[in-house]
């Protein structure tokens, strides 16, 4: 398989939620070596790079018990699927026990087999790494408890909710639970103790060992395990003082499988950090925040960074963390924000069900999904952006922001308006969003001195419109723009 193209497009599947859909359609079991050829079609028919397949690991028994019998999960199941049983749970895939493909799923074997099928059909296969934490049933807890944060009766007494004690080998011993600086611990987890060169040592291993198993990994969390913010949530002190884990993996990883990319789900604004610490692509929940909130201004201030950093942003206008987008934003909103999201440069996230216009956010510890009926403009809508972004303007080309301006006095609504151009030899793609709910005017100039002198047509490839224009305005006072609410365009253009 080759490396993956800059800017790739990656579809995030719900394993155990998919593999029970295709087995309820199939009437039998269906595993990760038996999905069919047909559904692996549909998918690569997008055109998507990769496909990130959250969820293989082990389920833990001791996870699933919390899950099972936590109040506030059942609420949200019941939401989620109002006829959810205690079947349907099969525990959080954020808890791993082990780094095994669960057998459920169909084990190690049927995950390269399906690697394998994935790969001849042009895609890659990212799989997760979960660096903070264990489930609470990990082996190290007997093996070696030193490799994980622990505490004294002071620490149980005081923090009930972020230390748990056990017995393990006739010892009792108090852990923490996995948590960020910020919330309570994670009831189905263990901490790893990443001041211990002993434990980074060995979580590199697993990282390491995962990559022989796909071609790219999804860190979740990945801020927690730097040293700075893994002192400010524990204390204490690094072995060395100034040890980092990230940059250390990432070095032997990529010397080992050079292809193999790292995708942080990064927060607090760690993402250049992280970035570089070694990792090829960080989560843009910034952008992510700006579309929702409503500003427009904030996401072309946003754009403005420098192009080293953002053709290293994972954007997304949904993932299994966040609300459904047609949900968040609402219908025509939400494809406004794909429009504009999905063509900048950077890794570009899709999530199962997003391409049909799901409303549902599932929980990641139930195995079963309700049934919801597509929507038909949705998908069509996104059929033409994944279409058009196969072109290699998207991935080759030369991206830069552009400043619509005021279209004539007193009229503000160029403010709602962001836009963009690609160019690749003689092609140019230029895309244009309206962000607000009232119709926005504005002029954007091209800023390419050879579009003068000549007409130019721009069919716009998400809504078969085609529009005439003479290069010498788009050049001089800018490229005049109409709007609908939300509305959208991705024009090639061309010369007539």
């Amino acid at each position: 398989m080759t490396n993956w193209p800059k800017n790739p497009a990656l579809y995030e599947i719900n394993a155990w939620a998919w593999l029970e859909q295709l087995s309820r359609a199939a009437g039998q079991p269906v595993t990760l070596d038996s999905v069919p050829d047909a559904e692996l079609a549909r998918i690569a028919a997008y055109g998507f790079d990769g496909v990130w397949l959250m969820g293989v690991w082990q389920r833990s028994v001791a996870g699933r018990r919390v899950a099972v019998e936590h109040p506030g999960l059942q609420a949200e199941y019941r939401k989620a699927l109002p006829d959810y049983s205690e079947a349907d749970v099969v525990g959080s895939p954020y808890s791993i026990p082990d780094y095994r493909v669960d057998a459920a799923l169909g084990g190690d074997a049927g995950l390269a087999s399906l690697r394998q099928r994935l790969a001849g059909r042009g895609m890659r296969l990212m799989l997760d790494f979960v660096p903070n934490h264990f489930a609470r049933d990990h082996a190290w807890l007997a093996e070696h408890p030193e490799r994980l944060v622990q505490g004294g009766p002071d620490s149980l007494a005081r923090q009930p909710v972020n230390y748990f004690d056990v017995t393990v080998d006739g010892q009792w011993r108090i852990f923490a639970h996995g948590r960020d600086p910020y919330l309570d611990g994670w009831s189905d987890t263990v901490q790893i103790d990443y001041r211990r060169a002993a434990s980074r040592r060995a979580m590199a291993d697993i990282l390491l060992a995962i990559a022989e198993r796909c071609d790219g990994a999804r860190c979740d969390m990945a801020m927690l395990v730097t040293r700075d913010i893994f002192l400010r949530t524990w204390g204490g002190v690094f072995e060395p003082p100034r040890a980092e884990f990230w940059p250390a993996v990432a070095t032997d990883l990529h010397a080992r499988f050079p292809d193999f990319i790292l995708l942080a789900e990064v927060y607090w604004d760690m993402e250049w950090e992280l970035q570089q610490q070694g990792f090829d692509y960080t989560y843009d929940k910034r952008l992510y925040d700006r579309l929702l909130e409503h500003d427009a201004m904030d996401v072309r201030l946003h754009l403005t960074a420098g192009t080293d950093y953002q053709q290293h942003l994972a954007r997304f206008t949904e993932n299994h963390d966040e609300q459904r987008a047609a949900t968040a934003f609402g219908g025509p909103r939400s494809l406004a924000a794909a429009a504009l999201t999905y063509t900048l440069p950077g890794l570009r996230l899709f999530h199962e069900g997003q391409l049909d216009g799901w409303q549902v956010k599932l929980p990641v510890q139930l195995g079963r999904r309700p049934a919801e009926a597509g929507q038909g403009a949705v998908e069509l809508f996104y059929r033409r952006l994944l279409a058009a972004l196969r072109h290699p303007i998207f991935h080759d080309g030369l991206w830069q922001p552009l400043k619509p301006a005021e279209e004539w006095a007193g009229n503000p609504t160029h403010r709602h308006v962001v836009a963009h151009r690609w160019s690749l030899g003689d092609e140019l793609r230029l895309v244009v969003v309206n962000l607000s709910s009232e119709r926005a005017q504005a002029l954007v100039p091209l800023e390419m001195r050879a579009l003068a002198g000549r007409d130019w047509r721009l069919n716009d490839l998400l809504n078969d419109t085609t529009y005439l224009r003479r290069g010498d305005d788009m050049v001089g006072a800018g490229l005049y723009i109409d709007l609908p609410p939300y509305g959208y365009h991705l024009f090639m253009v061309e010369r007539e």
